[in-house]
């Protein structure tokens, strides 16, 4: 038996290099194998999922084993997001209910080291951290406080999952407040990284000038002292004339 493991998009696989190298000297339809393989991960279209294969070089069959996505792709497909933050710190790029949150955890449970449900939320929060994502209108290290203190046992121990259409309206208003915050802030930060350009090419370019002015007050210095002995020398003419006169 040989074992292959493959990421592939749900629903979407595509022949590629990577899957010929590996499928070809085993003389196994490859055509016929990502046809099987788009079929079992259909429900996870629009997501990368590990899947392995499990091929008996004799019979050239294959047995195809499919496994929960990975949490931050389950969390990108139900909020509709094409990536994750990049600055979670600093934006913010959903806000999701805690019902979505058990449902993602209820998919990964069975994968998962979590020893029930409501560990499995809180390793989900985890990874809202890093993406950037507010749960229930705050930090996912908020909501995770919240669970310990049992705050949501009610919502887990249903294995609740259906977010109300008034819930979510608010979850949006809320996140949509805070997007037009961020986007203020990104443009206030910008326009002064733009000032503190400005005023330094500013001051680069005013000091040629300064050098300027010092190189030409030698010059007048120069002509002034130049000068000066010309209006003496009358002078010491006429005190020859009136030592003649003597």
């Amino acid at each position: 038996m040989a074992i292959i493991k493959l990421i592939v998009d749900g629903g979407a696989m595509k022949p590629g290099p990577t899957i010929a190298q590996q499928l070809g000297p085993k003389g196994i339809n490859i055509g016929k194998v990502i046809d099987d393989i788009n079929k079992s991960t259909s429900a996870f279209k629009g997501v990368k999922v590990p899947v392995e294969l499990d091929i008996n070089d004799k019979t050239k069959s294959y047995e195809i084993r499919v496994f929960s996505p990975p949490v931050a792709e389950l969390l990108k497909k139900e909020l509709g997001l094409e990536k994750g933050s990049g600055e979670a710190g600093k934006v913010k790029i959903a806000n999701a209910a805690i019902e979505q949150i058990i449902g993602i955890a209820k998919t990964k449970l069975v994968n998962m080291l979590a020893r029930d449900l409501k560990n499995a939320v809180k390793l989900v929060l985890g990874s809202c951290v890093s993406l950037g994502i507010l749960v229930e209108n705050k930090s996912p290290i908020e909501i995770i406080a919240e669970v310990n203190s049992g705050k949501y046992d009610k919502e887990i121990s249903q294995e609740k999952t259906q977010v109300s259409d008034l819930k979510r309206a608010e979850l949006t208003e809320y996140f949509n407040n805070v997007k037009a915050q961020q986007e203020s802030r990104a443009k206030a930060e910008a326009a002064a990284a733009a000032a503190a350009e400005a005023a330094k090419v500013a001051a680069t370019t005013a000091t040629p000038g300064v050098a300027t002015t010092a190189t030409t007050t030698p010059t007048a210095t120069a002509t002034t002292t130049a000068t000066a002995p010309v209006a003496k020398a009358p002078v010491k003419e006429e005190k020859k004339k009136e030592d003649k006169k003597k």
